[in-house]
């Protein structure tokens, strides 16, 4: 289908960098090369309010650069997070229903205030427009890590072979990160590299806080460790395509569900803390067979890559297609 000569916007909220990577992923894989990018934020006192409460939604958000959402509205917008769902719901009523809205993950208002949403299974939404998927979303497939492998395999030439990426995300809602936990993890890697005479590379993300880092340099500081510094550019995508196994720790869905599109052996290592939502998701990746619990053993198994992309793409293709010739 050509998107070419259709306007779309992408609202995620401001700072979920992940949340803003699904959105940006299926709208490059929809065919929209320059979409227009929107970071709202709920404002007070909207954000200690259930969003379907919010009276005038429009009003009740701001953008990072501090405009408003007004019109000429666009022919599709691609939304995720809490802060977007009632905004991109107003704009859809706003045009008369002549803008396409697909909503990315539960937006906790009902489904048919959108012409699409896309959840993942542990979300336990329903409903005619609702596609439901395995994971997150996420645009990852093997030629795009395969390019990032190739581009930072000489930063990884000094690591013992093979070597176990360890992803590490930070504090949310659901979880807690501290530097007693980190300190767990590292203790369980450093036996992790004596009983299996493996590499290791670890990547912090945005999330992950500066003490917690601290505490990575101090325990790895006299082994041949890499660790991203967080300042050069991040070899997150090479790490998935040159490691034989993965480490992530549990607070990311997202990073969990990039991980699962190698195909390659995925432990989770927990954090304190969760939700009845975030216990359906480990428990649904461990009885699918792309994850296992990291208590400190490597083991190899495989499983067919996770990427609910392509029945997703196809899906709204054909929802937007009869959007446009009823419209």
């Amino acid at each position: 289908m050509k998107t070419h000569n259709l306007t779309c916007w992408v609202i995620y909220d401001a700072k979920k960098v992940g949340t803003g990577n699904q959105c940006l992923g299926l709208a490059s894989a929809l065919g929209f090369a320059s979409p227009t990018i929107i970071e709202i934020s709920a404002q007070w006192p909207w954000r200690y309010l259930s969003s379907k409460f919010w009276l005038y939604p429009l009003k009740a958000v701001k953008t990072q650069e501090g405009a408003a959402l007004r019109p000429p509205w666009p022919d599709v917008i691609i939304a995720a997070g809490r802060a977007s769902a009632a905004p991109a719901a107003e704009i859809r009523k706003r045009s008369r229903n002549k803008t396409f809205v697909i909503q990315l993950q539960n937006p906790y208002l009902r489904p048919e205030l959108f012409n699409i949403v896309v959840a993942p299974a542990h979300d336990q939404l329903e409903g005619e427009n609702v596609i439901v998927t395995t994971g997150a979303l996420h645009p990852l497939k093997e030629d795009i890590i395969s390019q990032a492998a190739i581009k930072f395999e000489k930063q990884f030439s000094s690591l013992k072979r093979p070597f176990v990426a360890v992803l590490i995300g930070g504090t949310n809602k659901r979880y807690k990160l501290t530097p007693t936990v980190i300190t767990s993890l590292a203790e369980q890697l450093k036996v992790m590299l004596k009983t299996y005479k493996v590499g290791l590379a670890i990547t912090p993300s945005r999330r992950t806080e500066p003490k917690n880092y601290k505490v990575l340099q101090e325990h790895f500081k006299d082994l041949p460790v890499y660790i991203w510094n967080g300042q050069s550019e991040n070899p997150y995508l090479a790490m998935l395509g040159l490691a034989q196994t993965i480490i992530v720790t549990a607070d990311s869905v997202s990073m969990i569900s990039e991980a699962c599109a190698t195909g390659k052996p995925v432990y989770v290592f927990p954090l304190p803390g969760g939700s009845a939502m975030s216990r359906r998701f480990h428990t649904l990746f461990n009885i699918l067979g792309y994850t296992r619990p990291f208590i400190g053993k490597l083991e190899h198994w495989s499983y067919q890559p996770l990427n609910d992309m392509l029945q997703v793409v196809k899906a709204i293709q054909k929802a937007l297609r009869n959007h446009i010739k009823n419209s």
